[in-house]
């Protein structure tokens, strides 16, 4: 079921420093289980339009961080449909502190998935379908994907959250702390730091400053789109889904031609995980960005063009190639 709102400018949010893109649709449909989930759909005014890019968030995004993006992406002639997670950003949160970072099943993020391109990317929106991924929504994409051959054309998933580094303690530990807490019925506690007011200095996010003070503007106005850090829950559902995803025969089972987008600097992602999923991952390329960051939409202007102009060049319409062709897959 969607909802159209009263005004679209009640559903999405402009500041200053981050004007809406032109021609668009917001309002809400409901998710899995019942949950509001907030999504927009932006229609580029180059015609005929290439297709349509369904852009996949990461954690504790929200659709107002990726408005440049999606400038580009309509300059490009295509559309793009995105939606805030369950818990997150306009969506409906699943706890009663509307600032913990919570999942019940790591499928139910698929679910939603589905379900947005049932109800709003299919009827709505332009063939054929692209699926752009950061993070935990390119995790999402992976595991979505032996099911969405016959929806997604291709596939482009930027730094895919299949591995974390950074932390103060190592990844083995966070995962037996996250496992035995959700197994005792202490799912909901929250581990670590909220970071959504992290410093620019040290931040492993981006080295671009303006795109920085960009978002922290954003959250600044709009606090109330931001989570604060994961729960147990949420740690060893997206774990057990990076496992998976990373294996072979699930890899086996992804027909969609992939661009995977590895930043080399990635303080979240670490780019050897990156690098590994993409040699077991035979209907995938990687292209590797030198000196960029794990948000790579949002970092400097000669580490996000790389990653701009591969899809540009990945996404039918330009020059179909890029390495890979669709016998590949």
């Amino acid at each position: 079921m969607t909802q159209a709102a009263d005004s679209m400018d009640d559903v999405l949010h402009s500041t200053p420093g981050n004007p809406l893109p032109k021609n668009y649709t917001a309002g809400y449909f409901t998710g899995h289980r019942g949950t509001k989930l907030r999504y927009g759909l932006f229609r580029s005014e180059r015609s005929p339009a290439v297709g349509t890019v369904v852009l996949m968030q990461g954690r504790n995004e929200f659709i107002e961080k990726y408005f440049e993006t999606i400038r580009d992406l309509n300059a490009m002639g295509l559309w793009v449909a995105t939606f805030d997670l369950r818990g997150q950003g306009g969506s409906g949160r699943l706890t009663k502190d509307p600032r913990k970072g919570h999942v019940r099943r790591f499928s139910d993020y698929e679910r939603d998935l589905e379900i947005f391109l049932e109800q709003i990317v299919l009827p709505d929106a332009r063939l054929p379908f692209f699926l752009v991924g950061h993070s935990t929504g390119a995790l999402i994409a992976l595991s979505a994907a032996p099911r969405l051959s016959n929806r997604i054309h291709r596939m482009a998933l930027a730094g895919p959250y299949i591995a974390l580094t950074g932390q103060s303690v190592p990844e083995g530990v966070i995962r037996t702390v996250a496992r035995l807490a959700s197994w005792t019925g202490f799912g909901r506690t929250q581990l670590g730091k909220d970071q959504s007011h992290r410093p620019f200095e040290g931040n492993p996010l981006t080295s671009d400053i303006d795109r920085f003070k960009r978002n922290a503007e954003i959250i600044a106005a709009h606090p109330e789109l931001t989570v604060g850090a994961p729960t147990a829950r949420w740690l060893h559902e997206t774990f057990k889904a990076a496992s998976r995803v990373s294996n072979q025969a699930h890899l086996t089972q992804i027909t969609i031609p992939t661009l995977i987008l590895a930043p080399v600097l990635d303080g979240i992602v670490p780019y050897r995980a990156q690098e590994e999923l993409s040699r077991n991952f035979r209907a995938a390329q990687l292209v590797t960005v030198n000196g960029a960051r794990h948000e790579l939409f949002h970092d400097k202007d000669i580490y996000r063009a790389q990653g701009l102009a591969a899809i540009e060049a990945f996404m039918p319409g330009q020059d179909g190639g890029y390495g890979l062709s669709e016998s590949a897959a």
